[in-house]
């Protein structure tokens, strides 16, 4: 039951990284920019966990942990900086296929840093998630000549870096309180990103002039919801079942992009998001299958 509850929130904290897709394109149809957006983004989402962190937790860490943690959420803001700058050379189907590598990124990263082979069932899975992605995002439709190498590169540094997030999630700080710890590493995206795409917003006055509303929504749902999901889950279910189970991000992306951008998605992107959908349940049917053996 407890494995359960905590691969339900796993779940749940993809499906928040698949609501961002949607918000971001609203913003840009309002006339933000990339940079304008990933920065209000993220220093509203350091905003929001200190401000609860102040009226909630007195908790302390070690100057070398808080080191550690703020280093470990680099990745998380480097993940959408690779992945906007692939879609300056890709198109969206392709770049959310290469970005989808995570799945099975994950496994090799228990594999080759933890000698954690990954069993017949994950492996599997993964197989099912890249075929589901394939599917979702309709790239049989889509012409591959020219295809930037550029583009690619950019886009595999993306899942290449989320997939670096969601392991540190599980491993980094286990003793840290998930709050304090969900700070920490949203704090560390927060300054990468200020490094990268300075804060001109602030002082130009476009951030109280509507861009807050943006960064309050891409913040909660990106910096804070996830992060903070994860660092109560990973260290529980692994970052191998963390990268399937974090996969729910396609599907929700889908789903939003119907709801609220009135997108219409065909026959074969639904069956690609089943598929992916069975992807992600598919490890626990065969471990409900093998108990019914054994029983």
């Amino acid at each position: 039951m407890i494995n359960l509850k905590h691969s339900i929130n796993v779940f749940i904290g993809g499906c928040s990284f698949g609501i961002l897709s949607t918000f971001v394109k609203l913003a840009y149809s309002n006339g933000y920019s990339p940079s304008e957006v990933i920065g209000s983004q993220y220093f509203v989402g350091a905003i929001l966990f200190w401000t609860v962190l102040f009226f909630s937790h007195k908790s302390k860490v070690s100057i070398s942990m808080g080191l550690k943690l703020l280093v470990a959420g680099m990745p998380m803001a480097l993940t959408g900086i690779f992945y906007y700058i692939s879609l300056q050379y890709l198109d969206a189907s392709i770049a959310i296929v290469l970005l989808f590598q995570f799945t099975w990124m994950g496994m090799m990263f228990e594999w080759i840093i933890e000698k954690n082979r990954p069993t017949k069932k994950s492996i599997g899975s993964v197989l099912l998630l890249f075929l589901g992605s394939i599917f979702s995002v309709n790239l049989f439709g889509t012409s591959l000549q020219d295809v930037s190498m550029t583009g690619v590169i950019w886009g595999l540094l993306a899942a290449i870096s989320f997939t670096t997030f969601i392991y540190v999630s599980a491993r980094v700080g286990k003793e840290v309180p998930p709050m304090l710890k969900s700070s920490l590493m949203a704090t560390g995206a927060f300054l990468i990103t200020f490094i990268i795409f300075p804060p001109v917003f602030l002082v130009e006055g476009t951030f109280i002039n509507g861009l807050w509303i943006w960064g309050l929504l891409l913040g909660f749902f990106g910096v804070v919801l996830p992060p903070l999901l994860f660092s109560i889950s990973m260290p529980k279910i692994g970052s191998g079942l963390g990268t399937i189970l974090s996969a729910s991000e396609l599907p929700m992306a889908i789903l939003m992009s119907i709801i609220v951008l009135h997108e219409v998605v065909n026959f074969i992107q639904w069956i690609g998001v089943f598929i992916v959908l069975f992807g992600i349940v598919y490890p626990y049917l065969k471990v409900s299958t093998t108990r019914k053996k054994v029983a």
